[in-house]
C-alpha cells in the first residue's frame, strides 16, 4: 500500500461500523439531500442511480481562503490543478477525463469559454456567493448535451427564504489576503429575494518557481476580484412562480509569461469578467404536469495586457432557452424538453466562423416497482457546425434490503470541438481544423451502497472509453489539431460520510487507470491513487475539523517523461460561536508546508492561514 494512503486505510474499518446511537433526523436528511442535476427533476439522493455528491452550505462556510477548485478537489472523483497563484487558470479532471469534459452550470445556465471549450474561470466564483454545489459523475450528454463526458458540476447561488436577515463576513490571511462579504435575503408574502456582494484581494506568490523556465520572474502574482449575485422570485398563485437570478464577477490576475529574461520581466495581467443571468416561469398546470420555461445569457470576457497595453481579447456569449415538462404517471415520471443554445465568440482572433447554434430535444423516464428502479434518457442535438448527435443512457437499481442497494448503468456522451479547435486563425505555425469530429464516449459503471442511519458508504466502478480525442501536436512545421487519440479510463471510488462516536467523518479513496490506448501511456496530470479524509466535531460553541489529502505520483506530459511526485496535505479548520449569530473562524492549509507540484515548474501555496469573523443569523 502506498505510504501516503495509510491515514485513509486506517479509517476504513469505521466505514462499516454499526451505529452506536439513535438516528439524528437533521444528519439523516443531510446524508440524503434532494438533488436536481442527476435527473433534471427533484429526487432524493438515495433514489438516484447515478454517482452524485452535494456540497452543502456548511462545508462551503468552512472554506476560509480556499478557492472553488480546492473545494471541488476534496470531493470524490475530482482532481483540480491551478497553474500558479490564486487567480491563475484552473482545470478540473473528473473521473480522469479531460478538463473540457466537465460541463459547468450556474443556476441552470452554461458558463465557460466557447473559444477554449472549457471552464477556466474557477477563481472568479467565490464560495461566499454559493448556496450549494451538485456534482454528477459520469456521462450526462443524454441530459445536457455537449461537454458532459466526465460529468456535470452545477453551482447554485444564494437564494432567499424566511424572514429578512443580513449576513456579513470579513477575513485576512497569508500572502496579504483580505476578503469582505455582505448581503441580505428573505421572503415576504409571495416574494423571495437575495443580494450578496464580495471582494477578494491577495498579493499571491510567484507562479513559476523553476529559474530554468523561460517565463520565470521572481515576483508575486497577485489577484483581486469583485462579485455580485442576486435573485428575485414571485408566486403568482399556488403552483405558479416566476423568478430571475444573476451572477457577475470581475477579476484581475498577474501571471508569468515570455520566452526571454527581458520578456519575462514584463507585467502580464489577465482581466476576466464572467456573468450569468437567467429567468424562469414555472407552472403546475395539473397535479401531474409541471411546465418550466427558462431563458438566460452568460458571458466569459477575457483580456490580456502586457505592461498595461491590451494584446488579446476573447469573449464568449451564450444565449440559452429551454422548455421542460415534468409529468408524473402511475408508471413513473417522464421528462420532455426542448432547448436552443446560441454561442458566439469575438476578439482579436479573426475566426472564420464566429457563431453556432444547437437545437435539442430530450426525453427521459424514471420509475420504480417493488425493489426495482429504472432510469432512461435520450437526447438529440443538431449543431450548425457538424450536424446531428444522439446520446442515451440507461440505469437499473435493485434494493436488496433496507440498508443495501446496487446499481448498474450505461451511457454515451460527446464533446463538440471548440472554436479554437475548428477556426483558430493562422498564427505562426498554429491553425485550426474545420474538419474535426466531436469527441465521443461510452461509459459502463456499477455501484453498491450501504445506508443506515448515520452512515452512507458507496463503492463505484466505472470504465469510460473516449474516442476521437482532439489533440494539438507539440511539434511540426504546421501545428493543427486532429482526431488522433483514444482513451480508456477505468477506476473505482470508495466513499463514506456520516457520524461515528460523536465525530463527523467524510472519506473517499479513488483508484484510476487513465490510458491513451494508442500508446498505452498514462494520461497527463492524472494520479493513479488519491483521496481525502476529513474528521470534525462540534462541542457546544466550538467547532473543529482536520482534513488530510493524499495523491500518488503523476506525469505532467503526455509522453510520460516528466514525473511529478506524490504528496499529502493537512488542513485545519476551527470556529467559535459567540453571541447568537456571531462566530470567529480560522483555517490553515498545508499545515506542514509540503513542497509539491501539480503542473511542472508551477508553484503551489505553502503553509497559509486565514482568520475571519462572520455574522450569520440562524
Amino acid at each position: 500500500m502506498y505510504p501516503r494512503f495509510k491515514p485513509l486505510a486506517a479509517l476504513l474499518p469505521l466505514v462499516f461500523a454499526t451505529p452506536s446511537q439513535a438516528d439524528t433526523p437533521l444528519l439523516v436528511a443531510s446524508l440524503d439531500p434532494v438533488m436536481v442535476t442527476a435527473t433534471r427533476q427533484e429526487m432524493r439522493s438515495s433514489e438516484l442511480l447515478s454517482d452524485v455528491t452535494v456540497v452543502e452550505s456548511e462545508e462551503l462556510k468552512q472554506a476560509g481562503n480556499s478557492t472553488l477548485g480546492e473545494i471541488l478537489s476534496r470531493q470524490p472523483g475530482i482532481e483540480f490543478y491551478s497553474q500558479g497563484s490564486n487567480g491563475a487558470t484552473g482545470s478540473v479532471f473528473m473521473r480522469g477525463t479531460s478538463s473540457g469534459h466537465t460541463l459547468v452550470l450556474v443556476d441552470g445556465m452554461r458558463v465557460g469559454s466557447a473559444s477554449l471549450g472549457q471552464m477556466s474561470s474557477w477563481s472568479r466564483i467565490p464560495a461566499s456567493q454559493i448556496e450549494r454545489i451538485e456534482i454528477l459523475r459520469g456521462p450526462a450528454s443524454s441530459l445536457y448535451g455537449s461537454d458532459a463526458i466526465g460529468g456535470v458540476i452545477q453551482i447554485f447561488t444564494r437564494t432567499g427564504k424566511g424572514p429578512f436577515q443580513v449576513n456579513a463576513e470579513a477575513g485576512i490571511g497569508s500572502y496579504n489576503t483580505s476578503t469582505l462579504t455582505a448581503g441580505f435575503s428573505g421572503s415576504q408574502a409571495d416574494w423571495r429575494y437575495s443580494l450578496n456582494a464580495s471582494s477578494y484581494r491577495t498579493d499571491g506568490f510567484n507562479s513559476i518557481k523553476n529559474p530554468a523556465n523561460s517565463a520565470y520572474n521572481k515576483d508575486r502574482d497577485g489577484f483581486e476580484n469583485q462579485s455580485l449575485s442576486g435573485s428575485l422570485g414571485y408566486t403568482l398563485a399556488k403552483g405558479h412562480e416566476v423568478g430571475a437570478s444573476f451572477f457577475y464577477s470581475d477579476g484581475e490576475s498577474q501571471y508569468d509569461s515570455g520566452t526571454t529574461k527581458t520578456a519575462a520581466a514584463k507585467d502580464y495581467r489577465n482581466l476576466l469578467a464572467v456573468s450569468n443571468f437567467s429567468t424562469y416561469l414555472k407552472n403546475a398546470f395539473t397535479s401531474n404536469w409541471t411546465s418550466t420555461l427558462r431563458a438566460g445569457h452568460s458571458t466569459d470576457d477575457s483580456k490580456n495586457t502586457t505592461n498595461g497595453v491590451q494584446n488579446s481579447l476573447f469573449r464568449t456569449d451564450q444565449e440559452q432557452y429551454a422548455w421542460q415538462n415534468d409529468i408524473r404517471t402511475a408508471v413513473g415520471n417522464f421528462l420532455l424538453g426542448i432547448e436552443r443554445l446560441d454561442q458566439s465568440v469575438t476578439g482579436t482572433g479573426n475566426f472564420r466562423v464566429t457563431e453556432r447554434t444547437v437545437d435539442s430535444a430530450l426525453v427521459g423516464w424514471n420509475g420504480s416497482y417493488l425493489a426495482h428502479r429504472l432510469q432512461a434518457n435520450l437526447r438529440y442535438d443538431n449543431n450548425s457546425q457538424f450536424g446531428d448527435k444522439a446520446t442515451g443512457s440507461v440505469a437499473y437499481g435493485y434494493r436488496l434490503n433496507s440498508n443495501w442497494r446496487a446499481n448498474v448503468g450505461y451511457g454515451t456522451a460527446f464533446k463538440a470541438p471548440s472554436f479554437n479547435d475548428l477556426y483558430f486563425p493562422k498564427s505562426g505555425k498554429f491553425i485550426g481544423n474545420p474538419d474535426l469530429l466531436p469527441e465521443s464516449s461510452r461509459n459502463r459503471e456499477a455501484s453498491v451502497h450501504y445506508e443506515s442511519g448515520l452512515h452512507h458508504v458507496s463503492l463505484t466502478w466505472f470504465l469510460n472509453s473516449v474516442e476521437n480525442l482532439i489533440v494539438w501536436p507539440s511539434t511540426g512545421a504546421t501545428i493543427t489539431p486532429a482526431n488522433v487519440s483514444n482513451a480508456r479510463i477505468e477506476g473505482a471510488t470508495l466513499a463514506y460520510e456520516g457520524q461515528f462516536a460523536g465525530f463527523d467523518l467524510l472519506a473517499n479513496y479513488n483508484y484510476l487507470d487513465p490510458r491513451d490506448t494508442d500508446t498505452s501511456r498514462q494520461l497527463p496530470r492524472r494520479a493513479s491513487n488519491y483521496g481525502t479524509v476529513s474528521i470534525g466535531q462540534q462541542i457546544g460553541a466550538w467547532e473543529w475539523r482536520v482534513e488530510q489529502f493524499a495523491s500518488d505520483r503523476r506525469f505532467s506530459d503526455d509522453k510520460n517523461l516528466l514525473k511529478l511526485h506524490g504528496y499529502s496535505l493537512t488542513n485545519l479548520y476551527g470556529a467559535y460561536n459567540f453571541g447568537q449569530n456571531w462566530s470567529v473562524f480560522a483555517r490553515i492549509n498545508n499545515l506542514f508546508d509540503r513542497n509539491y507540484e501539480v503542473v511542472a515548474d508551477f508553484a503551489t501555496p505553502g503553509t497559509n492561514a486565514f482568520v475571519g469573523v462572520r455574522y450569520s443569523p440562524k
